[in-house]
């Protein structure tokens, strides 16, 4: 009970300080395993979300600068926001969180399960949306922040990428790679737009729909609990699928 409440009050204190009290103990609860490189390659994979902010930077400006070369903003506003959310960020986000995600494993020696896979790229999504966060700190309330610190939508994202890459290599099909991209890329950049003032504009009640996905990632974060209590008790999701030296083998 004084645990529950304990992380009760954090909640509200990380208001203040974006995300940073629900991550740092979703991440406690993920680890696991005692093993002193299994917690090592926890804390790696979250720090490789938070530097792959820079990056995202980059890679968003870019894709900003050439659809402001189309004018679209001046001719349709509704298209623009569209492609805005969905490729200026959601598209820019999720692949190079993802390359993140590989760039990590490949220079992890630690014999990743299918449940590992799942759980680091859920926590370099941790780690980037702690840091995005504070992008929003200063124009966001309290309630926002403290809805994004109890959600954590780039962590739902991650554990989509990350559980479907971990197929992808238990099934030697790299569609399923492909497929979970493609899933949280389609999830995210829906779950921005329905948020933009031209969405919200068409009917006020499309907002149901962005409380309909911010559910779906507080589902995805529950599952993935669930399924790294019950997926230890599995040897098809424990049992190692790559290390440093298997994963360039298997996907370049």
């Amino acid at each position: 009970m004084e645990r529950g409440c304990n992380y009760v009050s954090n909640h509200f204190w990380s208001a203040g300080w974006p995300g940073a009290e629900p991550c740092s103990v979703f991440l406690a609860e993920l680890r696991l395993k005692n093993e002193p490189a299994y917690q090592q390659s926890c804390k790696k994979a979250l720090i490789t979300g938070i530097v792959s902010t820079f990056p995202v930077l980059l890679t968003s400006g870019a894709l900003y600068l050439l659809l402001r070369a189309t004018r679209l903003q001046d001719t349709n506003a509704l298209l623009y926001e569209a492609l805005y959310k969905f490729i200026v960020l959601a598209f820019a986000e999720e692949l190079v969180k993802y390359l993140a995600f590989r760039r990590f494993l490949k220079k992890s020696d630690y014999p990743c399960s299918w449940l590992d896979l799942t759980v680091f790229m859920t926590i370099v999504g941790m780690g980037f949306g702690l840091w995005e966060s504070l992008v929003y700190l200063f124009g966001s309330g309290p309630m926002v922040m403290l809805m994004r610190g109890i959600v954590l939508p780039h962590a739902g994202y991650g554990t989509i990428v990350g559980w479907f890459y971990g197929k992808s290599l238990k099934t030697g099909k790299r569609g399923f790679t492909a497929l979970g991209i493609v899933i949280s890329w389609l999830l995210h950049g829906l779950y921005d737009f329905c948020l933009s003032q031209e969405f919200v504009a068409l009917s006020d009640a499309i907002m149901v729909l962005a409380l309909v996905l911010e559910a779906l990632n507080l589902v995805l974060v529950i599952w993935l609990i669930i399924f790294a209590v019950r997926g230890q008790r599995n040897k098809k999701y424990t049992e190692p699928l790559l290390n440093a030296a298997t994963e360039a083998t298997v996907n370049n």
